[in-house]
């Protein structure tokens, strides 16, 4: 941990450090967007943990000023939030009315705007019509993207169009844990190519509205193999490719892992041209590692999510590491690996590498297990500087607690304490914390 004898190392000048949210986590104001895939989930029964919703959440939306002075007195350089596409459909677009108070606000207040177009909320009635399953849906991602440009481009330098379409997929369209409440299994990879189709067309649109530093917020994190047995490796490879490669490799190389291309839908290769389309930066969204093994005949509760049987791996417990009150596990070296490796794998076709979001979930207002987390995992990123890797920033997740998709409000991993009966946001030891780090890397 960061002491007078021991500082955290500086990083290069013009890193930029920020804190991440999303819209559907803490906007509220359900009244004034058109529904979501998530206001339909989290009305089912069993779908949350608590039974809540987002209906209200942070009531960010009303309370946003609060919340810029919060990230003023943070001291961060930028902000990371997303633009909920079902917010800029109201009344005839007027939902985009926010987004242009809000960033006004940010550059009032000194601090970059960082919006992501796409963070899981798609509307309602873009799912009516098959939502990303459909091809259709990556066309209307990028008027969407066109539309946003359009309105904020002026005083926006940098966007990131989707985040996390791994988990968004595997979630929400293979396991049925997160909305839309899909279990299609494998059937699923159409949302992924559709959602990396929406990806390269979004980029192409921010580019005609004149943007010229555009990435994507992929979560990304090394898999361990449970032993070297093959059947572990073979099934710790295959997991790598779903959720690294699958993701990565297209984007980077303009291809997909083999034999991967030939399950997905249209002409692959002219997609790809367009899903590959040049970056100036690649954002990781990093918490832990994952240690996988060959399938062990049952079902597996791992980290609130249910791993199904019948999938060709079963992921496992990492042994002797702390774990974080959701129950991950901390691994801060595991960091330094990961960027090393797409440093290794990738070489001069990664762009600039920004951590877009790294945080967790602990309880309590003097947070000191978050504390620790955050320390060691900015001397881990420091450290994969050191080795080469192009890092350019640091987003924390998150500002402030929130709705935790399927977990509801169990789950808490926010710089500032939000009391979800009187909305009061209260600064955490983490928020000081991070204040000072900033403060000694200027």
């Amino acid at each position: 941990m960061a002491t007078e004898e021991h500082p955290i190392p500086r990083f290069p000048a013009g890193f930029h450090w920020g804190v991440s949210t999303s819209a559907h986590q803490i906007e509220g104001a359900s009244d004034q967007r058109e529904r979501s895939v998530w206001d339909t989930f989290t009305t089912e029964p069993g779908r949350v943990k608590d039974g809540s919703t987002a209906e209200v959440a942070c009531d960010h939306v009303h309370r946003y000023r609060e919340d810029v002075a919060l990230l003023a007195g943070l001291g961060v350089d930028a902000y990371r939030f997303s633009v909920s596409w079902p917010r800029v459909l109201f009344d005839q677009g007027k939902g985009l009315d926010f987004y242009d108070r809000l960033v006004d606000e940010l550059v009032a207040a000194g601090v970059r705007p960082v919006p992501t177009l796409f963070h899981w909320d798609l509307p309602v009635a873009h799912q009516e019509k098959g939502g990303w399953l459909e091809r259709d849906t990556a066309s209307r991602f990028a008027e969407h993207a066109g539309l946003v440009a359009g309105r904020l481009g002026d005083r926006v330098e940098k966007w990131i169009t989707l985040n996390e379409p791994a988990e968004h997929t595997l979630f929400g369209h293979a396991l049925g844990a997160h909305a839309p409440g899909e279990q299609l299994m494998f059937d699923a990879l159409p949302a992924a190519h559709h959602q990396l189709l929406g990806h390269g067309l979004a980029v192409q649109a921010l580019r005609a509205a004149g943007a010229t530093d555009i990435g994507i917020a992929n979560s990304h994190g090394p898999t361990w193999p449970a032993s070297q047995e093959q059947p572990d490796l073979e099934a710790a490879d295959f997991y790598d490719l779903l959720l690294n490669r699958l993701f990565a490799d297209p984007l980077l190389l303009g291809e997909y892992p083999s034999g991967l291309g030939d399950l997905m839908p249209g002409d692959v290769a002219a997609d790809l041209e367009v899903i590959s389309e040049p970056l100036d930066f690649y954002g990781v969204n990093y918490y832990a590692p994952t240690r996988v093994g060959a399938p062990q005949g049952a079902d597996i509760e791992f980290g609130g999510l249910t791993i199904p049987a019948e999938l060709p791996f079963s992921v496992r417990e990492i042994e002797n590491v702390p774990v974080t009150d959701f129950g991950w596990p901390v691994v801060p070296e595991a960091l330094t690996e990961l960027l090393t490796g797409m440093h290794e794998r990738y070489g001069d076709r990664l762009p600039p590498v920004v951590i877009t979001e790294n945080g967790c979930s602990y309880e309590g207002i003097d947070d000191q297990d978050r504390i620790a987390y955050l320390d060691g995992h900015v001397r881990a990123l420091h450290r994969a500087v050191e080795a080469g890797v192009d890092v350019r920033g640091y987003f924390v997740w998150s500002l402030m607690d929130n709705f935790e998709w399927a977990e509801g409000y169990a789950r808490r991993f926010g710089l500032v304490h939000v009391d979800f009966e009187t909305l009061t946001r209260t600064p955490k030891a983490s928020y000081a914390w991070y204040r000072e780090l900033l403060r000694a890397q200027r």
